[in-house]
């Protein structure tokens, strides 16, 4: 009997017939909160009526238009409309499908700019499953491990997980720029060194943001070295942080940003971002691809940033992803206000990213609680994913256009599974 590959393990038992806004449906009619968007996909949430009547329109007229070999006008229109929220610095574009294209094609980039053989990722990152953006990803072995030789002239620096080392997190920073400057000595050379690729806040790596000190010191090294500096927004991008893009939270300016999932609502697609002269050291031939900048994905993205931008759904992810990590914090303490309780050590978060990590008495990490959580909350009608480098992390990732109640109720099943898990 043909069926799914047996490593392609569903984290719930749920299986879906509809969804709308916030929720998922099942065939019985059962409701359940999403808190995961398709692991941050569906921004606008799930089936808005706008991006399925600009899908459908679309699919109506042009499937596909090959954008190397024709134009099609909803590519010239995602265009117009992401000079409209990109940073004015970068203004050319190049689109593929997937998060580790993107990720690959940013490598492919800084490399043939500078010259330079080597990149800094930091430990926690994830940037995909394909070789490249495996080898770049560090935030589990899982993504890696079983098919090398990996791909060579990947250095990893710290990221400031302050939780992890127990420290502050000025003390955390500052030990994850000295060992910077440590791996420039002993490894890569920065005459050496074409780029650091980093999230803003680490994804997979278990829901943990940078900070602005940390990234002002990735800024200066890359411009006393000539290092490219790109920023990974493939799950920070398009409001999910309560900005439009989560570098903007720390005030520094990107040479290149990677971007995909919440950009069209759930239709595959991606692409980095540069300025024109940068974009310009890309060796002929070296972007393409079939599929990319597929017709009626763009179309879902245009009426996705329409649909952002007149709801204000920026604004809602910060004002509701406050709302969520207050609530996380509050139920994991029950009230104490340490934020930790419950078996959950720590509590963090930005915007619509928030995570809870669950930890033993003696502080090790604690999966088999954490993923006893996900199995009663979803019971109890509400779905989220586990992450982090020990899969310890529960992380609620709802759309962006969540509402107070919603969060509420997410909220109030929560504090019911600590109680009983």
């Amino acid at each position: 009997m043909t069926a799914l590959s047996p490593q392609l393990k569903q984290a719930t038992d749920v299986t879906v017939d509809h969804g709308r806004g916030s929720c998922l449906f099942d065939a019985e009619g059962r409701r359940y909160l999403d808190f995961t968007a398709g692991i941050g996909v569906v921004s606008t949430g799930h089936c808005h009526p706008r991006v399925v009547a600009a899908a459908q329109e679309q699919v109506g007229s042009l499937i596909h238009g090959q954008y190397t070999t024709v134009m099609h006008r909803p590519l010239k229109e995602l265009i117009e409309r992401l000079e409209g929220v990109l940073p004015p610095s970068l203004d050319s574009l190049f689109f593929a499908n997937s998060g580790s294209e993107a990720v690959e094609a940013a490598l492919r980039l800084v490399r043939q700019a500078t010259g330079r053989p080597n990149v800094v990722v930091f430990h926690g990152g994830f940037h995909g499953r394909t070789v490249a953006a495996a080898t770049m990803t560090t935030s589990g072995t899982r993504f890696s491990a079983g098919f090398s030789p990996l791909m060579s002239g990947v250095h990893v620096a710290p990221f400031p997980t302050a939780y992890r080392y127990g420290w502050s997190e000025e003390e955390a920073t500052a030990f994850a720029l000295k060992e910077l400057d440590y791996l420039f000595a002993t490894v890569t050379s920065p005459q050496e060194t074409a780029a650091f690729i980093v999230e803003p806040v680490l994804g997979e790596g278990g829901y943990i943001p940078g900070n602005t000190e940390f990234f002002a010191g990735l800024r200066e090294r890359a411009d006393r070295h000539g290092i490219l500096l790109v920023m990974d927004e493939i799950q920070t991008g398009f409001g999910r942080t309560g900005r439009y893009f989560g570098h903007q939270h720390f005030e520094v300016q990107p040479d290149v940003i990677t971007i995909a999932k919440g950009i069209a609502s759930g239709f595959p697609l991606s692409g980095i971002a540069a300025s024109e002269e940068l974009m310009s050291r890309a060796w002929p031939g070296s972007q393409g691809g079939t599929y990319g900048a597929n017709a009626v994905s763009c179309a879902a993205a245009v009426a996705t940033l329409q649909v952002i931008e007149e709801e204000s759904l920026v604004q809602n992810a910060a004002q509701r992803g406050a709302q969520l990590l207050a609530g996380a914090r509050a139920a994991a303490d029950g009230g104490s206000g340490s934020g930790a309780g419950h078996g959950i050590g720590d509590v963090r978060g930005l915007g619509l990213m928030i995570g809870s990590e669950f930890t033993t008495a003696d502080g090790a990490p604690d999966p088999d609680r954490a993923k006893a959580a996900l199995t009663v909350a979803a019971d109890k009608g509400l779905l989220m994913l586990t992450c982090g480098a020990y899969m310890n992390v529960v992380r609620m990732i709802p759309p962006l256009v969540v509402t107070a109640e919603e969060i509420d109720e997410g909220l109030a099943i929560w504090s019911s599974v600590l109680a009983e898990i």
